[in-house]
């Protein structure tokens, strides 16, 4: 019988703001599926604070399929709509994420 617990996703203990300094932490452009740039490398770096599943993104400057997933999944845990758009709340929680997520990271 399960008891529907679940294991949590955790940030990591540092702030990651301190090791992405792709782009100013001021600089806060609006993203979406398909950009490229610095400010989409600020963005992996960030969402990369995040441990265990899912795996970290590959810090390429590419808005693809696989960061977009991530992206609409860390929106999901701080209660944010799953746009996947990167902008002024996303940003946010991206650069001071909850330290935990009951939310599956989907297949």
């Amino acid at each position: 019988m399960s008891l529907g617990l679940m294991v949590p996703h955790t940030a990591a203990a540092a702030p990651a703001s301190a090791a992405c300094s792709y782009v100013s932490s001021d600089f806060r452009a609006t993203l979406v599926y398909g950009d490229t740039g610095a400010a989409v490398r600020q963005a992996q770096c960030l969402s990369n604070a995040w441990g265990g599943q899912p795996p970290k993104l590959a810090i390429d400057g590419v808005y693809d399929s696989v960061m977009l997933k991530k992206i609409k999944w860390i929106q999901v845990c701080h209660g944010l709509p799953q746009s996947g758009v990167i902008e002024g709340r996303t940003w946010q929680v991206l650069y001071h994420p909850a330290l935990d997520c009951y939310v599956p990271y989907p297949s």
